[in-house]
């Protein structure tokens, strides 16, 4: 058994040995913008205590989203399932859907984490979303990795969230 572990070593050390190549896999991922979106909200629906936490809950009420090369609305009636748990972070998950301008509906699933930092302020939210948009133009959305920032915001008047998408690349 001992002869067959060094024939494996040996015959894989080719593979893990440093090389300009995999070392430029391993270098840090860059970041593309892919668009900035304004999701308005309808006030909280407070569910309560649970099992796991304090659940709320934000109906999505509409909004935009422009890009270099896509841009359109959001289709109302998406929600934002919100989890405050007893560390006090929230974790947060919007599941809604976009229009772009030429009419093809993409469904987005946007997860992050809301934490307060030492000083007591909140961290600025990240976020993951992953996109299930239909076969064609845009189902590049649905083979890649994307990361976001949230910012609370306004539109008309309206509470919202400004969320900025970048591509991992």
């Amino acid at each position: 058994m001992r002869k067959s572990a060094e024939i494996f070593v040996a015959a894989t050390a080719g593979l893990l040995s440093p090389s300009s190549a995999f070392a430029e896999e391993l270098s840090p991922p860059g970041l593309t913008f892919v668009f900035e979106e304004v999701v308005t909200l309808a006030p909280n629906i407070l569910v309560g205590p649970t099992a796991l936490g304090t659940r709320n809950i934000v109906p999505i009420t509409g909004g935009r989203f422009s890009g270099p090369g896509i841009s359109g609305t959001i289709i109302p009636g998406g929600w934002d399932w919100q989890l405050r748990r007893s560390d006090g972070c929230t974790q947060i998950e919007a599941n809604y859907m976009l229009r772009t301008d030429d009419g093809v509906v993409i469904n987005i699933i946007n997860k992050g984490l809301s934490c307060a930092g030492p000083d007591g302020n909140r961290i600025p939210v990240k976020t993951y979303p992953v996109f299930e948009p239909p076969l064609g133009k845009y189902e590049w959305l649905g083979k890649s990795t994307f990361v976001g920032k949230l910012e609370a915001t306004s539109e008309n008047g309206q509470h919202a969230v400004r969320i900025r998408l970048y591509k991992v690349g």
